[in-house]
């Protein structure tokens, strides 16, 4: 039983698991997106956030401690360099997972994880959204003509002062 043990273990021993969250991570960050099973990336978005808030602050100590995580230059760099630009004004929340539904060979559920600021199609979407109405009702513009009612007969508008033959 679990007993309240908060990690995810994955089957699998604390090398391997640790091993395979900084690739995974590092895939994460050089791609902004991949394809992983659900549990994998809801373990990968606790190991990667605390990580991805640290790239805010470009120091030579973050740097180090990046690097003690993810074991590439590469994805260090990527990380300081482009990153940290996108995320630097958001709180928190810097990956999504999307359910992509389930793997043919097992069965198990398969999700996307991507980072957020790096997704297009959700920003277009998001920039379109932002005009967005109020759920209060607001006052009325001017009286709309009622459906039922009879139209009424416009009298007929006199010519343009047309000149008189006497």
């Amino acid at each position: 039983m679990r007993h309240g043990c908060k990690v995810n273990h994955l089957s699998r021993t604390h090398a391997h698991r640790v091993a395979m969250l900084s690739n995974m991570a590092t895939s994460l960050i050089m791609h902004k997106r991949i394809e992983t099973t659900v549990a994998k990336a809801k373990a990968l978005r606790v190991y990667v956030e605390p990580i991805i808030n640290r790239s805010k602050e470009d120091t030579t100590h973050n740097r180090r401690i990046v690097f003690s995580y993810l074991h590439s230059k590469e994805a260090v760099n990527e990380l300081f360099r482009e990153v940290s630009q996108k995320v630097a004004n958001r709180p928190g929340g810097y990956t999504r997972i999307l359910k992509t539904g389930i793997r043919h060979g097992d069965n198990s559920e398969m999700a996307i994880i991507e980072l957020v600021d790096y997704n297009e199609n959700m920003l277009k979407e998001s920039s379109a959204k932002k005009a967005k109405s109020t759920r209060r009702s607001r006052a009325k513009k001017a009286e709309a003509p009622v459906e039922n009612a009879a139209p009424v007969a416009e009298a007929p508008v006199a010519e343009a002062e047309a000149p008189k033959a006497e």
